[in-house]
């Protein structure tokens, strides 16, 4: 009994961890994470616009509405560098790692003399160092993640700035007109124009879905690897009995950035620059995290994917940068 304190503060320590990564796993379609396939790319990072950005023409669905005067996207050496978790989720990776040290280092070496906090060394303690582990490892690869998929990571970049050589933001240029120009050999008929509007319907529509938490109605748009994992993320939030809410979406930039073909198949990558209210709620509408208030604004590129030649387009992967 002398060490219950000790395990009382475990608990609790260990609950809010979790109850924060929890919380935060399901900001947007896709959590607030990087996946999905890109075939050969899927390690790499989406390339950004080498040029200031242009408004998209794309129009909107009649429950969301756009700026009235775009913004246009910053040159890759002005835009700020994303959030990699903030310091809310760095303060408590921190005490989780230091808790745990503690525990391993201070109550582990006093097992000799009575075990942990003086006490006995018991099942429960065994139980909240694995859980205190695990938490430490899902938040030690997720860092590993975000560090993977950052702009800054980029090769020829300063740390913390999406500083890239003229030359290499040509080579991308060059890359993405090459791309487009395969392409419209196989489909004479594919426009930028059209398939931004593909693109924003898509994206329109899977909100919608996450919202629901029922992506089967749309489930055409997604290839079978993002449409079981992400209903596998609604239906987790149907178990959890949250809904997460998005609100007022309005998309201020709609731009294609990639383009290529390989094994038979044609891939684009289309850069979203938007804004909107994302917040979770339980089922009786009480707000639980974000804001219904104050809107968040993100960009994220998805890449589209299909056989080579006419066809339709499905959602193949998502990078979330902020």
């Amino acid at each position: 009994m002398k060490n219950r304190p000790f395990v009382v503060a475990a608990v609790c320590i260990s609950a809010a961890v979790f109850l924060f990564m929890t919380v935060e796993a399901f900001a947007r379609v896709g959590g607030s994470r990087s996946f999905g396939s890109r075939g050969s790319r899927s390690m790499s990072t989406p390339t950004r616009p080498s040029q200031p950005s242009t408004p998209s023409s794309t129009s909107p669905s009649p429950s969301t509405s756009t700026s009235a005067t775009p913004t246009p996207g910053a040159t890759p050496s002005q835009v700020p560098p994303p959030q990699t978790g903030g310091f809310m989720r760095g303060m408590m990776g921190g005490l989780a790692g230091g808790f745990l040290g503690s525990m391993l280092f201070g109550g582990l070496g006093g097992m000799g003399s009575g075990g942990l906090g003086g006490g006995e060394f018991g099942m429960l303690d065994i139980i909240l160092l694995g859980g205190l582990a695990y938490l430490g490892y899902r938040f030690f690869m997720k860092r590993r993640q975000e560090q993977a998929t950052s702009p800054s990571q980029v090769a020829g970049t300063t740390p913390g700035l999406y500083a890239a050589p003229a030359a290499a933001a040509d080579t991308a240029g060059e890359d993405r007109t090459k791309g487009l120009e395969y392409i419209r050999r196989m489909d004479p008929g594919f426009a930028e124009k059209a398939f931004g509007e593909t693109a924003s319907d898509a994206f329109f529509r899977l909100q919608g879905g996450w919202t629901r938490r029922d992506l089967s109605p749309v489930s055409a748009l997604l290839t079978d690897e993002m449409r079981a994992t992400l209903q596998a993320d609604a239906d987790a939030l149907r178990a959890k009995r949250q809904i997460n809410r998005l609100e007022n979406i309005s998309v201020r930039n709609v731009e294609i950035t990639e383009a290529w073909q390989e094994s038979g198949q044609d891939y684009v990558t289309v850069l979203f620059q938007a804004n909107l209210l994302d917040y979770t709620t339980d089922e009786a509408g009480k707000v639980l995290s974000g804001s219904d208030a104050v809107p968040v604004k993100f960009e994220e590129f998805w890449t589209f994917a299909r056989p080579v030649g006419p066809g339709a387009w499905r959602l193949s992967a998502i990078q979330q940068t902020s």
